[in-house]
């Protein structure tokens, strides 16, 4: 852990396999392992089926494409789903419909009735149930573990994902070669199926609050506008985009170096692979060490300049061992940047808008990646393959400093925790709550020596106001008295406000209201503004009328 100034300070060291303790976590990672390794045993499966099709090398990229494209389209809306309803329904039923998915792509490449186009939209298909099931996920972690095992429970993730990625191809590639690709197909349906019973074994300590779900086009406004008024989230994305950015140009031009550059064949890049894998391993296994030992920053800082020298090494240099070496460190500092900021993403979100947070974040690590490995592409054809590996270490390089210039946030001390802390509401009538939109006025008496410290506490109180659901907010001083200053914010729906009471405050916004009140003279007067029309005769009727 770090303290305020950025410096390293001892703290309980946890294990990397410490959640593997909490039985159920085990269960559920151990389930998801086979699930990632019949995804990889999928794709190879895919690919052969396409190798010997005219325009082969445009389809196999295809599966790829089919396979990805759903994350980017899908994880906010998918992000929403894990947020409004229960998670672990919604698990159960995704893994249900792969398993599906999974039965119709072994059929019918048995029976030989697979055309590329529909290989390629049931591989389509299998990427929605992925793009649903990565926030979800993701979202529930903090429910399986305790807080202070979080970051291993992320990097266990990330060793899960590359040993899969080891694995998968090469078991797939054995059963391919002795049995056909219809018994690959079938083994990933039933890697889902233990992950859905695995799921449905789980019971929960305690559910969810999640009393009426949310409209879901206001739960995707809902979770856009949080991370946009969230500074630290933001600033947790900036970081991921600018390791992801430079770093993809190694896995997207990685077999040219194994081609062109060091004359290996399929197995040979395999074995390039490899070595990331196995950095990647060790670098969920020493995620726990290293972020005790190092700040955050400092802990970005080594891991853009391992990644960097890595890219010099794969763009520069043409001897097998040497690049071997330099990809463990590589794949070490992949895996701990990554699972760092995923898991500091989870500690930061409260839980009702998690998913939805998370789900940004698989936007943003999906669109890096693939922007990213574009970009480079377009560099390598014009200015040569070392070219662009110099460049995107350059980048790297700029990127690793720029953690101490812009650094990550420090999380430690900050309230996550819900707080229904403001007073029950009391109104003449109670409005329908698709009433809206709905105008908070809060009136605060200031003695003119504080006003000062009170306008630098209100941007404290904006942020919260915004965070959790106002769309406007203002800060006003009152033109009769002096020393008043009115709040006004408006709220898009009467049951965005309710929500506002019921459970999206944390203890950091009832601190920062805390200060902010604490300064006014007396206790603040608050004022509900409702549309005109939304009189209690009209409510009623338009409750009938529903």
């Amino acid at each position: 852990m770090v303290n305020p100034g950025g410096t390293a300070t001892t703290a309980p060291q946890v294990s990397a396999w410490a959640p593997l303790r909490v039985a159920v976590y085990r269960s559920l990672w151990l389930a998801l392992l086979a699930a990632n390794i019949g995804t990889w045993m999928q794709t190879v499966g895919a690919q052969w089926l396409l190798v010997h099709q005219p325009n082969a090398a445009t389809l196999v990229a295809l599966v790829q494409t089919a396979s990805l494209t759903p994350v980017l389209l899908l994880a906010l809306p998918a992000g929403a789903l894990a947020d409004t309803f229960d998670r672990r329904h919604l698990l159960i039923a995704v893994q249900l419909f792969l398993v599906v998915v999974a039965v119709a792509l072994t059929l019918l490449t048995l029976t030989g009735r697979m055309p590329p186009a529909l290989l390629l939209t049931l591989t389509f298909a299998f990427g929605v149930g992925q793009a649903l099931t990565l926030p979800a996920w993701a979202a529930v972690i903090p429910e399986l573990v305790p807080r202070e095992q979080l970051r291993a429970a992320s990097a266990l993730g990330s060793i899960s994902v590359n040993v899969a990625r080891a694995v998968g191809p090469a078991v797939a590639g054995l059963l391919i070669a002795r049995l056909g690709v219809a018994p690959v197909f079938g083994l990933n349906a039933l890697a889902f199926l233990v992950f859905a019973f695995a799921l449905f074994r789980w019971r929960p300590s305690a559910a969810r609050a999640v009393e009426v779900p949310e409209r879901f086009t206001a739960a995707l406004r809902a979770g856009g506008r949080y991370v946009r008024h969230s500074p630290i989230v933001r600033r947790l994305l900036r970081r991921a985009l600018v390791f992801l950015v430079p770093g993809s140009a190694l896995w997207a031009l990685l077999p040219l170096v194994a081609r062109n550059r060091l004359g290996l064949a399929s197995s040979g890049y395999g074995l390039l692979l490899a070595a990331l894998g196995v950095g990647a391993i060790l670098g969920g296994l020493l995620l726990p060490v290293t972020r005790n030992r190092l700040s955050a920053n400092q802990f970005l800082l080594v891991a853009g300049v391992l990644y960097g020298l890595a890219l010099l090494v794969a763009g520069t240099v043409r001897s097998v061992p040497v690049v071997l070496v330099a990809l463990v460190p590589a794949g070490l500092a992949w895996v701990t940047v990554l699972a760092n900021v995923n898991a500091e993403m989870q500690l930061f979100l409260p839980g009702w808008v998690r998913a939805r947070g998370l789900a940004i974040y698989q936007v943003v690590f999906a669109g890096g990646q693939a922007v990213g490995a574009f970009v480079w592409g377009l560099v390598a054809d014009a200015a040569g393959l070392t070219l662009a590996f110099v460049a995107a270490a350059a980048l790297m390089a700029v990127g690793a400093v720029t953690s101490q210039i812009w650094p990550l946030p420090e999380l430690r001390g900050v309230d996550r925790d819900p707080a229904t802390y403001w007073p029950r509401l009391e109104l003449e009538h109670e409005p329908d709550p698709r009433v809206g939109p709905v105008l908070v006025t809060v009136a605060y008496d200031v003695p003119p020596e504080r006003q000062p410290e009170f306008m630098q506490a209100m941007d404290l109180v904006r942020g919260s106001r915004q965070r959790t659901g106002a769309m406007r907010w203002g800060l006003f001083r009152e033109g009769e008295c002096r020393n008043r200053f009115v709040e006004v914010y408006l709220v898009p729906s009467w049951d965005e406000h309710l929500r506002q009471h019921g459970g999206r405050l944390t203890g950091a916004d009832r601190e920062a209201e805390d200060r902010a009140r604490s300064i006014a003279e007396r206790q603040p007067a608050v004022r509900h503004l409702l549309p005109a029309a939304a009189g209690p005769e009209l409510t009623d009727e338009r409750a009938e009328e529903g």
